[in-house]
């Protein structure tokens, strides 16, 4: 039976209970592909993202989760509570604010909205009067994030993440009254366009490209001073267990292969040793032994246990009482 949306989400569910939040993510991810007009899966995904604190990942899956339904208050919950970490107390604070005229009956948003005022009166009071200048040159870290900070409260923002090409990014803030800034480097390597994202944010713009090729960058725009380009080491993803799971695993394998040693280094005495001995003798022979040894212990009632085929492959084997005995047939 194929796994359906809903299946998956239960399973995501059930793995975030449990404080496995990659695999919940993972699943909530597969949730989606299969279902990706479902603005649950976007919510609760993103709770899950910022549990693994990937706040900018938790804010785009709220933003999506809004685009389908605007009235789900949880959206902006999860939204204004990424923007928190992100010390985007603006935008956080527009967040809970709509997010608690959905639920007027819920306390969170009020608290969340006291603590982006307290933040936000304790950035002005630490940052001088804004005035209206072109932003500095915008840096990008190794990680590929792009922060445009400090731009003035009155400038409007666009940006372009990637253009045709895949080997450049193009960025324009439109600044009233003042020319545009425009950021076009020709990049290191090439990228993914597909795979890119940015979010406009109240202070920054964060930009994160999508490397198409696992090679170390050792700086943003492209020079032709770099001699050899150094692949990164990708390593083999962990194997994440699949739920539902226990916390303590158990290694059967290890666990199978002490028991067998246990049990071959038994020592063991009277019949039971002389039982193991044939067992042994059956258990690596070749078929021809095993025939002969099978053949011979059936006709002669138990008596005889021959490893000859040659032997008793053309005759019927007849019993063989021990010493002192002799043999009877049994009669019904």
């Amino acid at each position: 039976m194929a796994t359906t949306a809903l299946d998956l989400e239960k399973s995501a569910k059930e793995a975030f209970i449990d404080d496995h939040f990659e695999l919940a993510v993972d699943l909530y991810s597969q949730a989606i592909d299969l279902n990706p007009n479902f603005p649950e899966l976007f919510a609760d995904r993103a709770q899950a993202n910022i549990k693994l604190s990937n706040f900018t990942e938790a804010v785009a899956d709220a933003n999506r989760a809004i685009e389908l339904d605007p009235s789900m208050a949880k959206a902006y919950l999860r939204k204004g509570t990424a923007c928190l970490k992100l010390e985007e107390y603006h935008t956080a604070k527009n967040a809970f604010q709509a997010g608690a005229a959905l639920a007027p009956g819920d306390s969170r948003f009020v608290n969340f909205i006291k603590e982006c005022d307290e933040r936000i009166a304790e950035e002005n009071a630490s940052l001088p009067k804004p005035s209206v200048e072109k932003p500095a040159e915008s840096t990008i870290s190794e990680g590929l994030n792009s922060d445009l900070k400090n731009a003035p409260a009155t400038t409007t923002t666009t940006t372009t993440p990637v253009n045709g090409s895949v080997t450049a990014l193009s960025v324009t803030i439109d600044i009233p009254g003042e020319e545009p800034y425009h950021f076009q480097p020709r990049l290191f390597g090439k990228i993914t366009p597909a795979k890119c994202r940015h979010d406009v944010l109240s202070t920054k713009i964060e930009i994160r490209l999508a490397k198409a090729e696992a090679i170390q960058w050792t700086s943003l725009e492209f020079t032709k001073d770099v001699a050899v380009v150094q692949k990164v080491n990708v390593s083999a993803p962990v194997q994440r267990p699949s739920y539902p799971s226990s916390k303590h695993k158990v290694d059967w394998d290890k666990l199978e292969a002490q028991m067998k040693k246990e049990e071959k280094d038994e020592k063991l005495d009277g019949d039971a040793a002389l039982n193991k001995f044939f067992q042994d003798i059956y258990k690596d022979a070749d078929e021809d032994t095993r025939r002969a040894m099978q053949k011979s212990f059936v006709e002669s009632n138990g008596t005889v246990l021959s490893t000859n085929w040659k032997e008793v492959g053309t005759k019927k084997v007849e019993g063989s009482a021990p010493d002192g005995m002799e043999m009877r047939k049994w009669e019904y």
